[in-house]
């Protein structure tokens, strides 16, 4: 299975013979083995290609699934019986990812030395299979199969701006009155630009031209706090420049969003029979110090009490 599926990914006998410590004439007939034993041509060969048929690339999804899944049950079983450890691949959004994950990360280490975290930060979605990550924290609800998710607390948006674009622009008293603003706008690919509004069970949506478009939050942060107009952020991210006096919110009377009101931080991980240790440790940490409207406020922006520089760092 594993050498099939080798050369579904490579094309190449001599490579797959190469990975394997073979030959490739032994390569070739395992495959024609192989082939026997289904009773149906899995690869097309020539002197210049390799292809697969229907049934062969058919065979190899089957197959990449099926040896994931021993992989993982190997893994799970061998962190029964051991101490946590091992590298935990993490995915986050950018905006929690910087703003709450570094010093939880710092934190975690000194309670669990042996275990080693990846941190990738994207906006992107990840397939964590496909992209081989152990937990993705995201602001929407999961909604592809297998996958198990963990709601670590619910957010709002907040509509905010400087004081100062605020003093030289028309009053914001309902949702209409922000086509006479700049707006910031936050953006992915085939996305439309709108923001909902919603109040007493009505539900508006209105669509505007933005000033500035970015796909990442902490630059919309920034160009609104240099007073480039309106941006629409998650409430922990802009709850200190509030508390600061250097943002105000507006239309606060309302639930803003530009996606849904189901958003705010989802830790997902693959269904598996037996959550592997790592994982569960982690994600118990990180809920324990952020879950709920006070931790989640606290934490963002700064250690959050967990660790304080000490003089000369």
């Amino acid at each position: 299975m594993e050498l099939f599926l080798s050369i579904s990914q490579t094309r190449n006998f001599s490579e797959t013979a190469r990975r394997f410590g073979i030959s490739a004439t032994g390569v070739s007939r395992m495959i024609t083995d192989i082939e026997e034993e289904l009773k149906v041509k899995l690869l097309l060969r020539s002197t210049r290609q390799v292809t697969l048929t229907e049934s062969g690339q058919e065979y190899a999804r089957e197959l990449e699934s099926i040896l994931w899944r021993i992989k993982e049950l190997q893994s799970n079983i061998t962190a029964i019986s051991t101490a946590p450890q091992g590298l935990l691949r993490v995915h986050s959004r950018v905006m929690f990812g910087l703003g709450v994950l570094p010093a939880l990360i710092a934190a975690f280490r000194k309670r669990y030395p042996a275990i080693h975290i990846e941190l990738t930060l994207t906006e992107a979605a990840v397939d964590l299979r496909r992209d081989q990550f152990d937990i993705d924290f995201r602001i929407s609800p999961p909604v592809e199969a297998g996958v198990k998710r963990r709601m670590l607390f619910q957010s709002d948006r907040h509509l905010v701006a400087t004081p100062a674009y605020l003093a030289g622009k028309p009053p914001l008293r309902q949702p209409e009155d922000i086509l006479a603003h700049d707006c910031l706008a936050y953006q992915l690919p085939g996305d439309q630009i709108t923001w909902m509004f919603k109040r007493d069970g009505q539900l508006s949506e209105i669509a505007f031209q933005p000033r500035h478009v970015s796909n990442s939050g902490i630059a919309l942060l920034e160009l609104a706090r240099l007073g480039e107009g309106l941006v629409l952020l998650d409430d922990y991210t802009v709850a200190n420049d509030i508390r600061m006096g250097w943002l105000v919110r507006v239309l606060d009377g309302y639930r803003i969003s530009n996606k849904g009101f189901d958003e705010g931080m989802y830790a997902t991980i693959l269904d598996t029979p037996i959550i592997p240790a790592k994982i569960r440790l982690f994600l118990d940490f990180v809920a324990e110090h952020v879950a709920g409207p006070e931790l989640r406020f606290a934490a963002h922006g700064k250690a959050a009490g967990l660790h304080a520089p000490s003089a000369g760092n």
